[in-house]
């Protein structure tokens, strides 16, 4: 772009952010600290200003922070004008209009694209809308689950164990609620860890109380005459009474809206390059609209320029940093979005944090502790190389590990300060899940290398 388009953008363009949560916050604060002094809207679907989602499954739901209270402070004063409580319908990439479902339209120079994720659903409607059946996602979802629990239900069932379902049941347990889970994989966590950490969780699990339930699916959920949720049918033919159930079966991204628009844009999320600009559906890169946040799949060049989607909160805020940047600066200025993928959890009474790529794996190796002591850490290898690390009360190895992973190590492992205990001699297969059957709870989505889909088939935009 020339010195003068830029120059006027930065003083008088107008920037949409489209997803009013904690990327397009960050977006925001950092275009303000980086110079830009246009018009600045933001437009969210929930009715409140961007909140904390981590707490709504951890402390709010055991009484120790209200749902009500996790707005995400403010770094910066962001002078921007707010829509909220209406979701963005649609774009018109050519004339430069997000469309909103109330039938306004707002104009822009540059878009920002951060819409996120939302809980997959229990795909029976009749059930899903049973009294009793819950999904935790948003503030308000938070808000009726925690209420739910502390009326001391008979017993809770959760679908699905991935992070999320795991951290409802240890608040259960932690509540003393009886707790059942129900996963169609062999163990906890597999999507995201692999099995052989997935083994460790499910030890863990069973030791406090839940009762685990591997390699089943729900087949149906029964309600009662006054259309409450009593009954959770398996696909072992067992029938489990229960008066919540909290249905954790992953996200889907926020992409309907884009339909027809020529983004590159689909159930995968939103293609993007590296600068987070967005690609449209014949994989050109398109130079006014970028993408952040868990609804970006994104090149990462430490993992062999695979399109990552990553739910991760470090992620959405270091990749909101870098499109606020690039959106407003000169193409010789703009930089690459690549953050070390990192995660954490607490369910249990354990911290479970993860540098990398788990999912990439195909072998690992415990080289510090012992899964018998819940006390580890696990490095995952993928052709010869550190892909990944995972802890267990043991982060203190985790910045030692994401410097491997930088910088290309070889995999097996074999350092002097390993710890050389007899499970942790050999590498052994990681265990993932076969990636076309799904499962439940990866932080990380592996998308292939194309930014546009094989299958699409063109057609050109309807008007």
């Amino acid at each position: 772009m020339a010195t003068d388009q830029v120059e006027w953008l930065r003083r008088e363009g107008r920037i949409v952010v489209v997803g009013a949560s904690l990327a397009g916050l960050r977006a925001a604060e950092t275009l303000r600290a980086e110079g830009f002094a246009g018009e600045l809207t933001l437009i969210g679907d929930e009715p409140y200003e961007p909140y904390d989602r981590p707490p709504l499954s951890k402390s709010v739901l055991l009484g120790r922070a209200s749902p009500l209270h996790t707005e995400l402070p403010h770094r910066r004063e962001i002078d921007a004008k707010w829509r909220l409580g209406v979701p963005a319908a649609g774009l018109d990439l050519s004339a430069k209009r997000v469309r909103l479902a109330d039938g306004d339209e707002v104009e822009y120079d540059r878009l920002l694209i951060a819409t996120g994720v939302r809980a997959r659903p229990w795909p029976k409607e009749e059930e899903a809308r049973l009294d009793g059946v819950c999904l935790l996602r948003t503030r308000d979802d938070a808000a009726d689950l925690y209420h739910r629990l502390k009326a001391g239900p008979r017993r809770v069932f959760v679908i699905g164990a991935g992070f999320a379902g795991s951290e409802v049941a240890s608040a259960c347990r932690e509540m003393g609620i009886p707790v059942t889970v129900a996963e169609r994989a062999g163990a906890p966590l597999v999507g995201a860890l692999g099995g052989v950490v997935g083994a460790v969780a499910a030890e863990l699990q069973l030791e406090n109380g839940v009762d685990l339930r591997t390699h089943v699916t729900v087949t149906g959920l029964e309600g009662d005459a006054t259309g409450r949720v009593r009954a959770v049918h398996l696909s072992d033919e067992n029938v489990v009474e229960a008066d919540v159930v909290v249905v954790s079966l992953g996200s889907l991204r926020n992409t309907e809206w884009l339909a027809g628009s020529g983004l590159g844009a689909g159930p995968r999320g939103i293609a993007c390059d590296a600068g987070c600009r967005a690609f449209d559906f014949r994989g050109i890169v398109t130079d006014d609209v970028f993408v952040a946040g868990d609804v970006a799949r994104s090149p990462h060049a430490l993992f062999g320029y695979q399109f990552l989607s990553l739910e991760h909160w470090g992620n959405a805020v270091a990749q909101a940093e870098t499109a606020a940047h690039n959106m407003i600066c000169h193409g010789a200025d703009r930089r690459p979005h690549l953050w070390m993928p990192a995660f954490w959890s607490s369910m249990f009474g354990v911290n479970i944090k993860s540098v990398g790529v788990p999912p990439m794996g195909d072998q690992i190796m415990i080289t510090q502790g012992s899964p018998a002591e819940r006390r580890f850490v696990s490095v995952y290898g993928y052709q010869g190389r550190v892909i990944a690390a995972v802890s267990f009360d043991n982060t203190r190895w985790l910045e030692f590990y994401a410097r491997q992973i930088e910088r290309g190590a070889p995999f097996p492992v074999e350092y002097p300060t390993m710890d050389r205990r007899p499970e942790g001699r050999q590498p052994v297969a990681a265990d993932f899940p076969d990636p076309s059957l799904p499962t439940h709870g990866p932080t990380v989505t592996l998308s292939g290398y194309s930014p546009a889909d094989q299958q699409l088939v063109f057609h050109p935009a309807r008007h």
